[in-house]
């Protein structure tokens, strides 16, 4: 997996994706940042999300995006070719696990109003350590991404 990490979001999530940024970057990550840059309770998750997904599909990276639910913002980031968006608001870890291992989710679409950048953290650290199993789910991959 690459070692560079897309990350975006609108107001709801800036503060979690700042946290999330620096705990990245103190892992050795290199990041690619698609803002919100500062807190505007008037954006739009569009403008952030569209370019990043973009961005991660042309240069097969991996990204984190944030958003009150991750829910709209997942569903910005789908629309793009070649994007798989997991949404995760704090449900059960095994779902992060399966949007990798099943699905080989590229992107990590977190709702920030739903956890702690603790919980944050341990959860990005789960996804970013699972591999996509390929075998019998490659094919369906194959056919979302023709």
């Amino acid at each position: 997996m690459s070692k560079t990490i897309v990350l975006a979001t609108d107001h709801a999530g800036f503060e979690r994706k700042e946290h999330v940024k620096n705990f990245l970057q103190n892992q050795g990550y290199n990041i690619k940042d698609f803002g919100a840059f500062e807190y505007d309770s008037l954006d739009d998750y569009p403008d952030f999300i569209i370019p990043a997904a973009k961005h991660i599909a042309e240069h097969n990276l991996i990204g984190i995006i944030f958003g009150g639910s991750g829910q709209g913002e997942a569903m910005a980031a789908n629309r793009i070719k070649g994007i798989r968006a997991a949404v995760f608001y704090n449900g059960p870890s095994e779902i992060v696990e399966l949007s990798r291992i099943h699905n080989n989710a590229n992107i990590l679409s977190i709702g920030a109003r739903f956890l702690s950048n603790q919980e944050a953290e341990s959860i990005i650290e789960l996804w970013l350590s699972t591999d996509f199993e390929e075998g019998r789910h490659k094919k369906r991959i194959n056919k979302l991404d023709s």
